[in-house]
C-alpha cells in the first residue's frame, strides 16, 4: 500500500495539465492563417490575353561570339570625341572671335553700323547673276585679242575696236565715276578691312544721287573681277536687254539705301553677354520691387 502510494505521489507530478498558454497560440496562429489567405486574395491570378505575343529568347549564334571592348586602362583603343571646346586654337581665329565680340560690345555709329545692312539672299542672287554678264576678259583672253587685232593690222584689213561693257572695279577708279555720275549703280563690300577705306563711299553716293547697295563678301566681288577680293565695283552701261533689269534692281536699291533715312541714324553694338543680361535684368527687377515698396508705404 505505501508502495502503491510511493507510486501515487512519484506519478503525480508526471500528470500533463492544460497549459495557460494555449488560448494565445491558437490566437496568433489564425492571425496568421487570415494574413496568409488576405495576400493570396490579393495576388489573384489574372488569365493571360489571348493574342499577346509570347516574348522568344533570341538564341545566340555559336559562330559569332560577343566582344565586348573595354575602354579602361591599357585596354581598347578610346573612340574619336569632339574636342572643339578645348582646342587651342590658333592666334589668328583667336583675334577675330575677339573682334567678333568686341564689336558687339561697343556701340557703334551710324557711318560704321550701316555696313550690317545688307541686301538679302534673293536680291543678292539677282545682282550677282547681273554682274556676271559683265565680268573683264582674263589675261588670256586680252592677249588672244590684242594678238588678233595685230594680226589684222599687218594683213592690212580694217581693224574694229568696240569700246567693251564690263563692270568697273578699283576704290579709286569707282570714286572718279561716282563724282562724274558715269556709275548707274554701284555695289560695296561689307566686310572690308580697314572700314574706313569705303565708309564715306555711302554719303559721296547719297550726294552724287547715284544708287547703291552693300552687298556680304569682298570675296564674291573678288571673283567677278578675277581677284581675291574687291572693295566695291560699278556698272556704267549694259546691252539693251539688260537694261530693265538694271533700271529695277537702282530702284529698289535707292528706296533700300539712298532715300532710307533710318540707316543713317540708326546706332549699332551695345550688344551685352548672356550673363552681363541676366545681371542687368535682375538689377532692374530689384529696382521695380523697391520703388513698388515705397509707393507702398506712402
Amino acid at each position: 500500500r505505501n508502495l502503491a502510494q510511493g507510486s501515487n505521489t512519484s506519478a503525480a507530478p508526471l500528470r500533463c495539465q492544460p497549459s495557460r498558454s494555449l488560448p494565445a497560440a491558437r490566437a496568433t496562429k489564425s492571425a496568421a492563417m487570415g494574413k496568409a489567405a488576405k495576400a493570396a486574395a490579393g495576388k489573384k491570378k489574372l488569365p493571360s490575353a489571348p493574342l499577346a505575343d509570347k516574348k522568344k529568347k533570341a538564341q545566340k549564334n555559336p559562330l559569332f561570339e560577343k566582344t565586348p571592348r573595354n575602354y579602361r586602362l591599357g585596354g581598347d583603343i578610346q573612340p574619336k570625341r569632339d574636342l572643339t571646346r578645348f582646342v587651342r586654337w590658333p592666334k589668328y581665329v583667336r583675334l577675330q572671335r575677339m573682334k567678333k565680340i568686341m564689336l558687339m560690345r561697343l556701340k557703334m555709329p551710324p557711318a560704321i553700323n550701316q555696313f550690317n545692312m545688307t541686301i538679302d539672299k534673293n536680291q543678292a542672287t539677282s545682282l550677282l547673276r547681273l554682274l556676271k554678264k559683265y565680268t573683264p576678259e582674263t589675261a588670256e583672253a586680252k592677249k588672244n585679242r590684242l594678238m588678233e587685232m595685230a594680226q589684222q593690222k599687218k594683213d592690212g584689213q580694217e581693224v574694229k575696236t568696240k569700246k567693251p561693257q564690263v563692270i568697273k572695279y578699283g576704290l579709286n577708279h569707282v570714286t572718279t565715276l561716282i563724282e562724274n555720275k558715269a556709275a548707274k549703280l554701284v555695289v560695296i563690300a561689307h566686310d572690308v578691312d580697314p572700314i574706313e577705306m569705303v565708309c564715306w563711299l555711302p554719303a559721296l553716293c547719297r550726294k552724287k544721287d547715284v544708287p547703291y547697295c552693300i552687298i556680304k563678301g569682298k570675296g564674291r566681288l573678288g571673283m567677278l573681277v578675277h581677284k581675291k577680293a574687291a572693295s566695291c565695283v560699278a556698272l556704267t552701261t549694259v546691252r539693251q536687254e539688260d537694261k530693265a533689269e538694271l533700271d529695277k534692281l537702282a530702284d529698289n536699291f535707292k528706296a533700300q539705301f539712298n532715300d532710307n533715312a533710318e540707316v543713317r541714324r540708326r546706332w549699332g553694338g551695345g550688344i551685352m553677354g548672356i550673363k552681363s543680361q541676366h545681371v542687368m535684368q535682375r538689377r532692374e527687377k530689384a529696382i521695380q520691387i523697391e520703388q513698388a515698396k515705397k509707393l507702398g508705404l506712402q
